[in-house]
């Protein structure tokens, strides 16, 4: 498994009973958490820095409980890179951070390559992996079908200091979008994929994991430069293990150097909280 272990901004306190207990800078936020299907070695609801508890409601969805005032937005850091956090209504926060063992690997490899990166991020959020490539030198053009989630990610590109850095900002189906970059003839060295489980498109369109992903990673390749550097794909949907992506990324790529694994927190409780899976194709 690869675990997120360079924050100091952010920690799991405490993991139970289908919650986990996070500290997010100066807040704690207890949250839903589908994989805790284990005992809490402690009553985390009466957590004494306890600022928010997202509960679920039994005719679906939930609402944030507020126990102690706190910001309605903040900042925290990873490394040299900042991130807005405000909770939003479906229990997130803006940011997943195990991803930073991702963030990390494709600094490295940006940096590595020596020569220019046009990027391309799909499903791209937030834009937690658009200003790690920004800040490593790619060119970075940002896909994702919400206007607030792109706006949200051009306000962390400026917190990061990278406001002037060549980033396209779209809002788009991302199958759409991939479509029409083949029809240009655009290309990218590396792709970032995040699909959600199930989605719609600015205009309705449909997404559904386990009938399109496949289909759209050949599309994908249809974009990839000459000279590529990576593909990446992201997955928190339950029942794509990490061997599944492996296979995905080898039948569509015809390529084999692919690292496939789980992606963690570490916890205070000296256990790790498993965070979906990931797999990277390094040409």
């Amino acid at each position: 498994m690869k675990v997120a272990n360079n924050w100091k901004d952010y920690e799991v306190i405490a993991t139970g009973n289908g919650e986990k207990l996070e500290r997010w800078g100066d807040v704690y936020l207890l949250r839903p958490d589908p994989q805790v299907i284990w005992e809490s070695s402690m009553d985390m609801k009466k957590f004494p820095k306890l600022n928010a508890h997202y509960k679920r409601e039994s005719t679906g969805g939930g609402r944030w409980e507020i126990l102690k005032k706190y910001p309605e937005s903040w900042v925290i850091n990873y490394k040299n890179l900042k991130f807005k956090i405000k909770p939003m209504g479906f229990k997130h926060t803006g940011l997943f951070p195990e991803q930073a063992v991702n963030w990390d690997r494709m600094i490295d490899l940006v940096k590595s390559a020596n020569r220019p990166i046009n990027a391309l991020n799909l499903f791209a959020y937030t834009g937690g992996a658009s200003v790690a490539l920004a800040s490593a030198g790619a060119s970075v053009t940002h896909v994702d079908a919400s206007k607030g989630m792109v706006e949200r990610a051009r306000e962390n590109m400026a917190l990061s200091g990278l406001a002037n850095c060549p980033v396209r900002y779209i809002v788009d189906d991302c199958f759409k979008f991939v479509q029409r970059e083949i029809r240009r003839g655009k290309k990218y060295d590396a792709i970032i994929l995040d699909p959600p489980s199930y989605g719609r498109g600015p205009n309705g369109e449909m997404w559904k994991i386990e009938n399109d992903l496949f289909g759209f990673l050949k599309e994908c390749n249809k974009v990839l430069s000459d000279n590529p550097l990576f593909v990446l794909i992201n997955s928190y949907t339950t029942g794509l293990q990490a061997s599944v992506l492996k296979n995905l990324l080898q039948l569509s790529f015809k390529e084999k150097n692919i690292d496939a694994d789980e992606i963690g927190l570490p916890t205070k409780e000296d256990i790790v909280l498993p965070c979906g899976a990931s797999g990277l194709l390094i040409f």
